[in-house]
């Protein structure tokens, strides 16, 4: 990488500007522990141990397991995951246990963040590892400087020497820029965040010295940062050594239609393999949403792969591509870490016909109209109480379920409307449900699928109160 000094190339200059983003912790990783689409019970004798399948990075000949350990959503104390309870304390022995397991059976990127798990996923991560020779895993964390305060030089170098310490380790494999182009004025804020506080070419410094063995980012959000950052690549001012992409089978054609200032994964990926950038690929099962995809869809899945999730299609298709390094999964549950680990010992890659099939089924899910929303819980908590995720999971199953009637002279409205009002009061409690929504916005900042959230929230509401009225009149 050549260190050119950024800050005489303002990055706004090259992208153009405005007023600096609010921040948001981005997940590396999606949530499947949801996914009741399994394809049964597995016991660990079930898993391989030397039939994983390998990537190759061409920067560094690093042999990459296909599988990726995402450590954003570790177990704590209880039973739970930290998403769910994230004033819960790690439980320590399970992420060892964990860890030992993936290790075992052929697992070697580990991915984590200081903002992972409310700023404990890197000491976690670093106990588990810590007990194991340095050579037989590839350590990832971020430079993860998301508020305005962190953004002096300073500040971003106590966060990456504190991100060695946590791990215990004198360097890391993979380190990104994390969150580029997010907001709603991304090439603005990568300037704060890297180029005119001189922290980019600090962080090449490092690299020189052997503190970080491949330096990339990961993208989120506005294609211009993506674009000018590949220019910089293009003319040797900065070389990414790889770049972390959203890569399933919805957002290959459809994540533009879904939300416009989403970027469809087909650019992103072919942009990368144009240029031989390894992709690290994140959201391959859409924080959990092609692990709940609808009864039809899973029908027909089911009849043309009886043996095989719903998860394993997804998991299959983002590890397909031949340009894919790793494809990171956040595993807070062994059996979720058993699937996978199966899925890629060895990966069978998706055909011509199966791909044929899913975009098939990308189609069909994106003609269902549902939110976005991958129950992240990024905009959580609302100032108002109220529980913007399990509204927009209760409104997106009535959608899959056929529970979403507008048509009063539709023969099946009454029985819609039922269960659609019905299961809304079960899922929601009445002073957390949509009508309690004052439009402040503060939600909508922390989405990383950019959803209009008072909007939707407001659309829902209206829906609902036509139920109730209509209702009333019987």
């Amino acid at each position: 990488m050549n260190s050119n000094n950024i800050s005489r190339r303002r990055f706004f200059k090259v992208a153009g500007g405005a007023a600096v983003a609010s921040s948001v912790v981005l997940a590396a990783c999606d949530n499947n522990k949801d996914n009741a689409n399994t394809a049964g019970a597995i016991s660990e004798a079930d898993v391989p141990k030397d039939k994983m399948t390998y990537r190759t990075n061409p920067n560094t000949g690093d042999r990459v397991s296909l599988l990726g350990y995402g450590m954003m959503r570790l177990p704590v104390e209880g039973g739970a995951s930290g998403r769910e309870n994230p004033d819960a304390a790690i439980d320590q022995e399970l992420v060892n246990k964990e860890i030992d397991f993936a290790l075992a059976h052929g697992v070697n990127y580990i991915d984590t963040s200081p903002a992972y798990c409310q700023g404990r996923s890197e000491k976690a991560t670093g106990i588990a590892l810590s007990r194991h020779p340095r050579d037989k895993y590839f350590i990832a964390t971020k430079l993860s400087n998301f508020a305005p305060e962190t953004w002096p030089l300073e500040e971003g170098q106590k966060m990456f020497l504190n991100s060695l310490k946590e791990l215990q380790v004198d360097y890391v494999d993979y380190l990104l820029l994390h969150g580029v182009g997010m907001g709603e004025n991304g090439p603005e804020e990568f300037d704060h965040r890297y180029a005119e506080n001189g922290l980019l070419d600090w962080l090449v410094e490092q690299k020189e010295a052997g503190k970080i063995r491949n330096l990339g980012f990961s993208y989120h959000g506005d294609v211009s940062v993506f674009d000018t950052l590949l220019q910089w690549h293009d003319e040797g001012d900065y070389h990414w050594d790889f770049v972390q992409i959203e890569l399933n089978y919805l957002d290959w054609k459809h994540a533009k239609e879904i939300n416009e200032r989403n970027t469809n994964a087909e650019y992103l990926y072919n942009e990368l393999k144009k240029r031989d950038i390894p992709a690290v690929i994140m959201e391959p099962l859409l924080g959990g949403r092609l692990a709940k995809v609808p009864d039809s869809i899973v029908a027909e899945m089911k009849q043309r792969d009886p043996n095989s999730s719903v998860a394993t299609w997804a998991f299959r298709y983002a590890g397909t591509p031949d340009g894919v390094l790793t494809v990171l999964s956040g595993m807070t549950y062994m059996d979720h870490l058993m699937e996978n680990i199966i899925t890629y010992s060895p990966l069978k890659p998706i055909s011509k016909e199966e791909d044929e099939f899913l975009m098939r089924i990308a189609d069909k899910m994106v003609a269902m109209n549902t939110i976005p929303c991958n129950d992240c819980k990024y905009c959580m908590p609302c100032p108002y109480g109220i529980d913007i995720p399990a509204i927009f999971v209760h409104y997106n199953k009535c959608i899959n379920d056929g529970n979403l009637i507008k048509e009063e002279s539709n023969s099946d409205y009454k029985r819609a409307r039922k269960a659609f009002l019905v299961g809304y009061d079960r899922s929601v409690p009445k002073l957390r449900q949509a009508n309690h929504c004052i439009a402040c916005g503060q939600c909508s900042s922390h989405c990383p699928q950019r959803i209009d959230i008072p909007k939707e929230l407001k659309r829902i509401d209206d829906f609902a109160e036509q139920l109730k009225l209509s209702d009333k009149k019987d």
